[in-house]
């Protein structure tokens, strides 16, 4: 999806919307009215809003379950296509005249394809909003997948795929996928490769607009200077056109909650390059899960990016093995994993992926300590409204709490769920995933590192 970018939107944006997420976050007086507002419209779609009038911009932020795990087998990389697609011409509108009215208002649109969800986002001035929210509507309801503009758009994605054949990194991360989920659509590219594309239809397309982008599944956020009632005839316009029930394929039982496979193994993948690509992962924990705060605190402990886990102390600080290192959580509908990545020397790759099994294991067996536990209460819950700087970044943290079924209150109660988690908690949780061992894909020409 080509993204239109406006840089006084985007620095406007930031105006507000942080003291606002901040003010959410801070301790209230019991009579305090909620900061996000929810409703539902006229046609009957939910809609979560927080109210920001320091700036008049509209950020929207909306999700429809399905993403690349919708794609026909064999034809993997349509909705990536499709979305990449829905700015290139609606309605009346060619592709040229389509781009020309959204930058000529200072418009963002895009759209991005996940494995399990599209999401996109829309920006605008608020006095463009009725302008703003018509083009979505054109977007999501008449794209006119133009021949000229398919093939234009075919040839920028095969030549990406092309690319990223040859990218460590890429090939990496396909190669830990599609061991950790074989014959799975967790395994397949989410934007294909270069024989499906080449395949995928404009019929196929519209195929997979009609079946997967409808209001049942479809989560919205807004943060901005707008009212529910002005935001609520906002939303119908663009949304209450779409099919009222989605037509999602069904996975077949024996692919519903799956592990991840290949535990244990070593995938080596001769590639010439200077360094080795070393992407790691293992058993992870669904987002519903009673344990997954305890699992989240203990996983940044471990891996979770920052300069004091225990990954990059290990590896970065004290050896200097690589720039970086880290392993987060990663959830989806039918399985969850912990995934990690780093680069570094040949020469120094074994050393490296004998620190990083290490590291597993002692978390495995020892659990976090009193003091590793506190500090990352400390981070997290400071750190989570510098997350949420712009309008944009609020709103689409409104979306990922509905997908996640977190409930309208979960940033007033995440401290509390933070706080309440014991040392206890972390060394259970970090011996229920992480004992059995990792799954690991290294591309480059390492140094004795041999495949297992």
């Amino acid at each position: 999806m080509i993204v239109h970018w406006q840089r006084a939107l985007g620095v406007a944006l930031r105006c507000g919307a942080l003291a606002l997420i901040l003010a959410a976050l801070a301790p209230q007086p019991a009579a305090a009215t909620t900061k996000i507002e929810r409703f539902i419209t006229p046609a009957g779609i939910e809609v979560w809003l927080v109210r920001d009038p320091a700036v008049p911009l509209i950020a929207l932020n909306f999700a429809f379950r399905g993403g690349s795990a919708q794609d026909p087998a064999e034809k993997a990389g349509t909705a990536n296509m499709m979305a990449s697609l829905l700015d290139e011409g609606a309605g009346e509108l060619d592709a040229t005249a389509f781009h020309e009215r959204i930058e000529r208002k200072a418009i963002e649109l895009s759209l991005t394809t996940g494995r399990e969800t599209i999401r996109g986002t829309l920006r605008t001035l608020k006095e463009n909003q009725d302008e703003a929210f018509d083009l979505l509507r054109l977007a999501l309801n008449a794209p006119r997948f133009d021949a000229s503009a398919v093939e234009r758009i075919r040839a920028q994605i095969i030549s990406r795929l092309q690319r990223q054949s040859t990218n460590p990194n890429e090939i990496a991360s396909r190669t830990w996928w599609g061991t950790a989920f074989p014959g799975h659509p967790y395994g397949r590219p989410m934007n294909g490769t270069v024989e499906s594309v080449a395949s995928i239809t404009a019929d196929d397309m519209r195929s997979y607009l009609k079946r997967v982008l409808t209001r049942d599944t479809l989560k919205i956020g807004i943060v901005g200077d707008i009212d529910a009632a002005t935001a609520g005839r906002l939303v119908d316009r663009a949304f209450a056109t779409l099919p009222a029930q989605s037509t999602l394929a069904p996975l077949a039982e024996a692919l519903r909650n799956v592990t991840p496979q290949g535990i244990g193994r070593l995938i080596l993948v001769d590639l010439d390059v200077p360094q080795a690509v070393v992407t790691f992962g293992g058993l992870g924990i669904k987002r519903s899960d009673p344990d997954f705060m305890s699992a989240y605190l203990m996983s940044h402990v471990l891996g979770g990016g920052s300069f004091t886990s225990r990954l990059y102390r290990e590896i970065r600080e004290k050896r200097g093995l690589a720039y970086g290192v880290s392993s987060n959580l990663i959830w989806l509908d039918h399985s969850a994993v912990t995934l990690g990545g780093t680069a570094t020397r040949s020469d120094a790759t074994k050393e490296t992926i004998e620190l990083i099994e290490a590291e597993f294991a002692r978390m495995a067996k020892e659990g976090p300590t009193q003091e590793e536990l506190d500090k990352a209460k400390t981070y997290l819950k400071g750190s989570f409204a510098l997350g949420l700087d712009t309008s944009t970044k609020i709103a689409n943290q409104l979306v990922s709490m509905q997908l996640d079924n977190l409930g309208i209150d979960y940033i007033e109660r995440r401290s509390a769920l933070i706080d309440a988690v014991t040392l206890a908690d972390t060394k259970r949780v970090a011996k229920r995933l992480l004992g059995d061992g990792l799954l690991v894909a290294v591309v480059g020409k390492p140094q004795g590192v041999t495949p297992r």
